[in-house]
């Protein structure tokens, strides 16, 4: 056992005296140790309510014979760090998460390893470094939130960032918009729709390294106790069977999380989390991949906020799985992929209690609610490396634009115009020096694409950015653009009114304007001064790759 190397022998007397210091027995350290990386604070709902996961984790590790070692990492939760400077540390974040599990992992040598997560970047940042270190790991999540309910109608936070447009142009009041902030997140859990924590932790199934159920079953429900038992079980069998994550986490696995999230329309962030996990692993990963699977991949379910659907219709409908399912039954998966339970993908799909139980909201292929699978990725020369955008989430009208360049060179200046209606329908929005180094730290812009929803200006309006959007935004909403401005990219040369046309059918963005008037834009651009010269962003900036590799640290 690896964790022998710290428990083991006369000379690890002074380990063991540590060790009993916190109140471990002879038996208990001679059992497999495993690492339990969980992210519990007080300032997260998604994770608030971990530390009742994390137990239950722990009860399962010590049921099938092991000795569970908890432990913590950082987290932030993108909603409360959204339109402030906050933001700029939450894809920073990922990078620290997964530093901080190698570290303890290397330091402590466990036989195994439980990731214990729930929102954004606190589930990549911990697969990451379970990629990195590669011991037998399985993630079990903290689960979604409940949906609200304001009026007799589903609601969730999005409603809330949109309510704030609608507030702003007169069609809700204050109190109605209260109203809303107090209904739209009921408790604890990741918020409600498709976003990029719930993205993130469906597909986890779809790789193979969670147990059926781990995106879709609710926080607040006795069936998340139980599988967090069941996941600290499983851990043991790992470890008895000496399966790695690297094992699992294969080229094929990545396929397959691929044509999952092209099926539920997962979020835009999935872009920068999937490849930069599959760079741990070793496997590449690119945007091509991307637009590859989504040809070939339907789009079946109809998740907010690009439909009307929660996290608990997809649970109840069958989940994961029977998403799954459906896009084996025709080909789509690699079913000969090994996943946590020990079984191929084809043995776990075999449950015959695996199944569709609501068509509405899985839908059979034969009648997606796109051809094509829910993200896509543009290029062009204002996108030479590639450009993110939810298609599934974009109004038909807005598939093929062409409009007016509105210059801003932050995110704040952006949403002072929009809710000043400065904004004309046609307009394209630029939102430039917001990228991985630029930024630095990409933030998340839900604010600005709220606004456009909330004062109507969804359908009329295009939202182009080196930065990133919400799991939750909806609408013409582009982004990660690179190469991003700070780096030289042509986003940084486009001035106020230049025709910018955009094509998703056609996965094209482009700047029409000359190439001789491009030529002299670049001749007279300055890079300009960092925003942040000292800590740690100003390290992140210095460090930090394109958008379209993951925005992965070099």
């Amino acid at each position: 056992m690896r964790s022998e190397q710290m428990t083991k022998g006369i000379d690890r007397a002074p380990h063991r005296a540590l060790l009993k210091a916190i109140g471990y027995t002879d038996n208990e350290l001679k059992r497999p140790l495993i690492g339990v990386a969980q992210s519990a604070n007080e300032v997260i709902p998604g994770h608030v309510h971990l530390d009742k996961i994390c137990q239950a984790v722990k009860d399962g590790i010590r049921m099938a014979g092991g000795t569970p070692m908890e432990f913590s990492t950082i987290g932030i939760c993108d909603g409360i760090a959204m339109g402030h400077t906050g933001m700029k540390y939450s894809l920073a974040s990922r990078e620290l998460i997964a530093d901080s599990v190698e570290s303890m992992a290397r330091a402590y040598p466990f036989d195994g390893l439980v990731l214990l997560p729930n929102c954004d970047k606190i589930v990549p940042g911990m697969i990451m470094a379970g990629a990195r270190l590669d011991l037998p790991t399985i993630v079990v999540s903290g689960g979604p939130m409940r949906t609200g309910v304001c009026g007799g109608r589903e609601i969730d936070l999005i409603t809330v960032f949109e309510g704030m447009g609608k507030y702003r142009v007169g069609e809700l009041t204050e109190a109605e918009l209260i109203e809303l902030e107090n209904a739209a997140c009921p408790g604890a859990g990741s918020c409600s729709g498709m976003f990029t924590a719930n993205s993130m932790n469906c597909l986890t199934e779809a790789l193979g390294i969670a147990l059926p159920g781990n995106g879709t079953t609710l926080a607040i429900d006795a069936a998340r106790i139980r599988l967090a038992k069941a996941g600290g079980e499983a851990i043991m069998h790992l470890v008895e069977k000496n399966i790695t994550l690297r094992q699992i986490l294969t080229r094929e696995a990545f396929h397959n999380a691929l044509a999952v999230d092209m099926a539920f329309g997962g979020s835009t962030n999935t872009s920068l989390h999937l490849p930069a996990i599959a760079h741990e692993a070793g496997v590449e990963l690119t945007l091509q991949d991307f637009n590859e699977v989504s040809d070939k991949t339907p789009h079946i379910c109809n998740m907010s906020p690009g439909g009307p659907d929660h996290m608990e219709d997809l649970h109840q409908a069958g989940g994961v799985a029977a998403i799954m399912k459906t896009l084996a039954q025709s080909g789509l998966l690699h079913e000969e992929a090994l996943t946590v339970t020990g079984q191929t993908l084809k043995g776990v799909l075999a449950d015959p209690q695996i199944t569709v139980a609501n068509p509405d909201t899985i839908r059979p292929l034969t009648d997606p609610y796109h051809p094509t699978g829910g993200l896509t990725v543009l290029t062009g020369n204002l996108a030479l490396e590639g450009a993110v955008v939810k298609q599934s989430a974009v109004a038909p009208e807005m598939l093929v634009h062409q409009g007016s360049a509105r210059v801003f060179d932050a995110e704040e200046e952006a949403y002072a115009a929009i809710i000043g209606r400065e904004i004309n329908p046609g307009d394209v929005i630029v939102i430039r020096y917001e990228g991985p180094q630029g930024g630095p730290g990409m933030r998340e812009m839900l604010s600005p694409t709220a606004a456009l929803a909330g004062i109507g200006l969804d359908k009329e309006v295009a939202l182009l950015t080196d930065g990133r959007f919400s799991g939750g935004t909806r609408g013409a909403a582009i982004g990660h653009i690179s190469p991003e401005a700070a780096a030289g990219g042509l986003i940084g040369l486009i001035e106020e009114g230049d025709q910018i046309r955009i094509d998703i059918p056609q996965r094209t963005l482009s700047l029409l304007v000359d190439d001789a008037e491009i030529a002299r834009r670049r001749a007279a651009w300055q890079k300009p001064e960092a925003k942040i010269k000292k800590g740690y962003l100003a390290r992140y900036a210095r460090q930090v790759s394109s958008a379209a590799r993951g925005a992965i640290m070099e």
